[in-house]
C-alpha cells in the first residue's frame, strides 16, 4: 500500500516510527518523553490523527526542532 493509498484511506503518513527506531527508542520510552501515552504512539505510527500539540510533543521527544516537523509529519 503506497502513501497516496494510506491518505485516501484517511490514515495519516509519518515517519514517527522509522524516526523513533532510528534513535533506539521503544514506544514506551518516546511516550514518556513526549508526555503521552505509548497507545497514542502506537496509534500515530499506524496513521491515526491527532492534535497539534500532541505532533508538537512527539517532535521534540525525537530531538527535533518545530520547524523540522515536515521531517516527521506530511500533512
Amino acid at each position: 500500500m503506497s502513501a497516496d493509498d494510506d491518505q485516501a484511506a484517511g490514515r495519516r503518513v509519518n515517519k514517527v516510527q522509522t524516526l523513533r527506531e532510528e534513535r533506539l527508542l521503544s514506544k514506551a520510552e518516546l511516550a514518556r518523553r513526549a508526555g503521552v501515552s505509548a497507545l497514542t504512539i502506537d496509534r500515530i505510527e499506524k496513521g491515526a490523527p491527532c492534535r497539534l500539540d500532541t505532533k508538537r510533543k512527539i517532535i521534540l521527544a525525537l530531538g527535533l526542532k518545530v520547524t523540522d516537523k515536515d521531517q516527521v509529519f506530511e500533512d
